[in-house]
């Protein structure tokens, strides 16, 4: 083997929705009466259009199991951040146009699913921050910041047919509460910011295939993704068996 062959984990979040909301009554009055589905479609576009945002959450996969991860990404593909899934925990940064996975042996042992000459790849990676070029580690997805937040905007008709809830706080943030039951049974919530511009703050998803949960914050903030120090990086072409 004269590569390591990255496979992310597999990671779906969702849409959106919540259990739990409480507060003070459903006021809109941050938002001049606008309804429920011109709030949600500000609020994606406001995230959207943030340089930097920290994406943190957890689903459940249609086989049960359950992944999260924690990233903070800008408008420049720059990124820092963990995932986890399946046993295993893998951290993930880009800089310029380099990539570097460092995963624990579980996530090494997964993502080569017992190659031949895994067990010598896995000793020596582990520890390290495995190199690759940007395009060809598998993460691209995790560290394109407007590709991630479309994923979870994909279907635009989630967002429509909404309904005002509470006002509520997240992290300390005051929220508008955005409601709205699927046909399926999903509940989707999306929480929207009352203060400053309306950022998706939160979205939960209840019920249905893939239920989850992701936090956003951290909005326009400096992404501190720096460089590993040489001798804590592997050149996958330099791995042998």
């Amino acid at each position: 083997m004269k590569k390591v062959v990255l496979v992310a984990v597999s990671v779906s979040l969702g849409a959106v929705a919540l259990a739990g909301c409480g507060g003070n009554g459903g006021s809109d009055d941050a938002f001049d009466g606008k309804s429920a589905d011109t709030i949600a479609a500000d609020a994606v576009k406001a995230t959207r259009d943030a340089e930097s945002v920290r994406i943190a959450g957890t689903a459940r996969q249609p086989g049960g199991n359950e992944v999260g991860l924690d990233f903070h990404v800008d408008e420049q593909d720059r990124c820092k951040g963990t995932m986890t899934g399946q046993g295993a925990k893998a951290d993930v940064l880009q800089v310029e146009q380099s990539v570097y996975v460092r995963g624990d042996e579980k996530f090494w042992q997964n993502s080569l699913k017992g190659k031949p000459g895994t067990d010598a790849v896995v000793k020596q990676v582990q520890g390290k921050w495995v190199q690759s070029e940007q395009g060809k580690s598998g993460m691209e997805g995790m560290c394109d910041k407007q590709a991630f937040l479309a994923a979870m905007d994909s279907d635009k008709s989630e967002r429509k047919g909404m309904k005002k809830g509470d006002t509520t706080e997240v992290d300390g943030q005051p929220a508008l509460i955005l409601e709205k039951k699927q046909a399926n049974g999903e509940k989707i919530t999306m929480y929207v910011a009352t203060e400053g511009k309306p950022y998706v703050l939160k979205t939960v998803t209840e019920g249905g295939d893939a239920p989850g949960e992701v936090v956003l914050s951290d909005f326009n903030k400096k992404v501190d993704a720096r460089k590993p120090a040489a001798d804590e990086v592997v050149d996958p072409k330099e791995i042998t068996v």
